[in-house]
């Protein structure tokens, strides 16, 4: 496939303007939930107003009823070399954004769940693949329209792609934040968070810049698939004071809560150079397997008041109950306003097979106790006595 640069891609997807619909669906007990969130005081990437409102909205449904059940353990990543199985992935996925509590809505997403039919380059290969995006916005909507727009035609017209997708992936970042700054029609002030994920068989690839978060349902557990890119973490100050930049109460330069993101071009230098804003995503690949149930997908304004473990908690039992993902990303967005969240919501879930997550059977434990002799003699003194 060869497009024309900079030129506006279409993808192959519905755009739908307007905001999410609060239907009558089953609500979750709260038990089942985390016992508490610490509330962000403040959820805005950067201290100035936004202007324009859009957003867009995918869905896919697939009901089914199913029995309940969830298993809660311990977080972590899956190294793409775990796993050897025939498990071949079919994705299905549902998406819901509301603008929340916020004057604007300036979230961006989109959903491909058959890539394949639409990639020239790999037309002839019989492996699922597919494309997910979440663009959280600051300063307006034109970052996040942009790069949504335009992040997979990069990604496809990039020289390593498909043989190297991490370096196409990485490449094409770049070149989206590069082109931005160079398209005069638009505020180059404003930017956006970018979270991706790019599927292709078994083989998935996260690629991140910004706070929005990736985490896989693994049978229960919450594996995260991506870093918040906040100032005050370790890796993101010590590259940020390498590079000249300041830190002032957890904000980059005092303007910006994230560490990472496209656009900003008013706080970033010359093409080319290295600067404490950056827009290079890191990238983590995973090879799915059978235990792999879900991927969720959301902006900041969804973690800032639920933790991973309990939005896969959440996900896994409403995908057993009705086994509709876009459903299920309704529900997680509605949790989220319950727990007065400040900011946007998106939140994708991407399916791996066509059937709800299974019941997990616990085993039950044996336990084998013992009585002394001088403990057994008085149980049966005591039980003569009151005969």
């Amino acid at each position: 496939m060869h497009m024309a640069a900079y030129t506006d891609f279409s993808p192959p997807f519905a755009i739908v303007e307007g905001s999410y619909s609060k239907e009558n669906t089953s609500a979750v007990k709260d038990e089942l939930l985390e016992g508490s969130n610490e509330l962000k005081t403040t959820s805005d990437k950067r201290l100035r107003d936004p202007s324009v409102v859009r957003y867009s909205v995918n869905s896919t449904a697939l009901v089914a009823d199913t029995d309940l059940d969830f298993e809660i353990t311990e977080k972590g990543f899956q190294h793409p070399s775990e796993g050897q199985s025939n498990f071949e992935p079919i994705f299905r996925s549902g998406s819901c954004a509301e603008k929340g509590p916020k004057q604007y809505m300036e979230d961006e997403h989109i959903c491909i769940d058959d890539l394949i039919i639409h990639v020239n380059e790999i037309a002839g290969s019989t492996s699922p693949a597919a494309f997910y995006g979440v663009f959280d916005g600051h300063g307006g909507t034109d970052a996040a329209l942009f790069v949504r727009n335009n992040i997979l035609k990069f990604i496809m017209e990039d020289p390593c792609f498909p043989m190297c997708l991490e370096k196409a992936l990485k490449n094409a970042f770049l070149k989206a934040d590069y082109a931005f700054a160079d398209d005069s029609s638009i505020d180059i002030s404003s930017g956006t968070t970018a979270l991706t994920a790019l599927m292709f068989g078994r083989n998935m690839i996260i690629a991140n810049a910004g706070d929005c978060r990736a985490v896989l349902g693994k049978r229960g557990k919450a594996i995260e698939l991506s870093k918040d890119h906040k100032p005050n973490s370790a890796s993101e100050r010590h590259r940020i004071e390498k590079l000249g930049g300041v830190i002032y109460d957890g904000y980059l330069n005092g303007q910006l809560s994230i560490a990472r993101a496209l656009g900003d071009w008013h706080m970033k230098g010359p093409k080319g150079s290295a600067y404490p804003l950056s827009a290079e995503p890191e990238l983590q690949e995973t090879l799915l397997t059978e235990d792999d149930e879900f991927l969720i997908m959301g902006c900041d304004g969804l973690w800032d008041v639920m933790s991973s473990q309990c939005a896969v908690t959440m996900a896994r039992k409403e995908l057993m109950l009705h086994n509709d993902p876009e459903r299920c990303s309704r529900e997680l967005v509605r949790e989220a306003l319950k727990r007065n969240t400040c900011d946007n919501l998106t939140v994708i879930i991407i399916c791996f097979s066509p059937d709800p997550p299974p019941r997990i059977e616990i085993p039950p434990t044996r336990i084998c106790r013992s009585i002394s002799v001088e403990g057994l003699n008085l149980l049966k003194s005591v039980l003569e006595s009151n005969s």
